[in-house]
């Protein structure tokens, strides 16, 4: 942290010869530069200098909150927000980024009553409008679905008629054919450079595939790699296209003698979400050994509503196939053990010293994950310095210490555990 801290944020503003509250207002301006330029953990640091100095400034704590926001801190950018509104209760951004967060954390009512005092304190914000109706629409279906109370929700692959669906004359992509080839998705890949889309046809028969596939897998998967392979993790893609074609040029397409693991968070965020999963479950089909992938916190419905995704595949295809892709998230496996050593999940490892391997295989997986419990830690943890547990500032989880991690991977028979879920500034540590 303080390499980092030296790296981005040099010396900083210094008091001597200002005010507390010009120093104050320096340490602000710092923090939004690192801020824009995507340094959020720096930024943060900013912000807290900022906030020493000068505690009753209400646009510190929320500039702080969204950069817990951008760090998905969800439960801290409450608190920032919550503290900005209580010294400025007519300050529309701190509503608007504790609506976010709740949303995030999926408590759409308490986002929506945010979001309404938003639209009444700035009532041309076209965006504050949408966020109203997005958690107005979610806040309806939760009540739906727990009004119902059905055993078993109905599946939307019984809309879908594959018949239905004609290709028509002009399509210049590529065409499919079971089973997938390696030539079909160098050509869906090339598609997708020149900004064009796979037809709905195709993409409803890769999603169908890949759903039956998922569904044979557990929840930890075994993965064996002969030891004279060597075997890639990935972390967090977040719909960044071109960046997964840099990973392929450099370090080769994923196949049998070039196994890849790509551990969640494959959507949201970025543009291009869509053109990223299709291209993973194409590879997953194609080469089942070469290519592995788990599920992260962002493979979620509440998530793809807040980030991007559902928006994205509603302009790009439709509702129906949101829904599919919602299906074939809650089939992702959870977790992988490498070598019967090696422990790979997205966020971090249960939030009680007894749960084991077997525990984690006989998770019920395919639902939307859970606020709290082994599925949640799994997708939401974080690591911590200290040793124990301790709340997360996510909102969501927990951390855990090193002797936590030790205690587990001791109890398992584990020499390793690699995770991703944090931006790190070098990649990875």
């Amino acid at each position: 942290l303080s390499l980092r801290r030296r790296d981005t944020m040099g010396d900083g503003p210094a008091c001597e010869g200002h005010s507390h509250t010009e120093a104050a207002e320096q340490w602000k301006l710092k923090g939004n530069s690192l801020f824009q330029q995507k340094h959020y953990h720096a930024a943060e640091e900013a912000y807290d200098a900022a906030i020493q100095l000068d505690p009753t400034n209400a646009v510190y704590y929320s500039n702080r909150a969204f950069t817990h926001i951008k760090l998905e801190e969800y439960g801290s950018a409450i608190i920032d927000a919550t503290q900005a509104i209580q010294l400025n209760p007519t300050f529309a951004k701190a509503h608007y980024r504790r609506g976010t967060a709740y949303a995030a954390l999926g408590k759409f009512r308490q986002g929506l009553k945010d979001f309404k005092k938003c639209t009444q304190l700035v009532p041309n914000d076209a965006d504050a409008k949408r966020k109203v109706k997005e958690c107005e629409k979610e806040a309806r279906r939760i009540e739906f679905e727990e009004a119902i109370a059905m055993d078993e929700e109905k599946s939307v692959v019984e809309e879908i008629h594959l018949e239905s669906f004609v290709v028509e004359p002009d399509y210049d992509g590529p065409h499919l054919t079971l089973p997938i080839t390696f030539e079909f998705i160098k050509e869906m890949i090339e598609h997708f450079r020149q900004m064009k889309r796979l037809h709905k046809k195709y993409a409803y028969m890769i999603l169908l595939e890949i759903r039956n596939l998922f569904d044979t897998f557990s929840s930890v998967i075994d993965v064996t790699i002969p030891s004279s392979n060597k075997f890639t993790v990935c972390g967090d893609i977040h719909g960044q296209f071109y960046d997964l074609l840099n990973i392929f040029e450099r370090n080769g397409f994923p196949s049998d003698e070039n196994p890849y693991l790509f551990n969640g968070d494959f959507v949201d965020r970025g543009s291009f979400s869509v053109e990223v999963i299709f291209t993973f479950f194409a590879l997953k089909l194609f080469t089942p050994h070469g290519l592995h992938l788990l599920r992260g916190n962002h493979e979620a419905k509440r998530m793809n509503l807040m980030f991007g995704f559902q928006g994205e595949v509603k302009s790009k295809y439709s509702e129906m196939m949101f829904n599919l892709f919602s299906e074939v998230f809650c089939r992702l496996p959870l977790g992988a053990v490498i070598n019967e050593k090696v422990l790979v999940v997205h966020g971090g490892i249960p939030g009680t010293d007894s749960v084991t391997l077997d525990d984690l295989r006989k998770i019920d997986r395919v639902r939307e994950p859970p606020e709290e419990g082994p599925m949640s830690d799994i997708l939401w943890s974080d690591p911590q310095k200290g040793p124990g547990r301790g709340p997360s500032k996510r909102g969501v989880g927990l951390t855990f210490g090193p002797d936590v991690t030790h205690q587990f991977l001791a109890r398992n028979n584990l020499k390793l555990l690699v995770r991703s879920h944090e931006m790190k500034d070098e990649g990875y540590e």
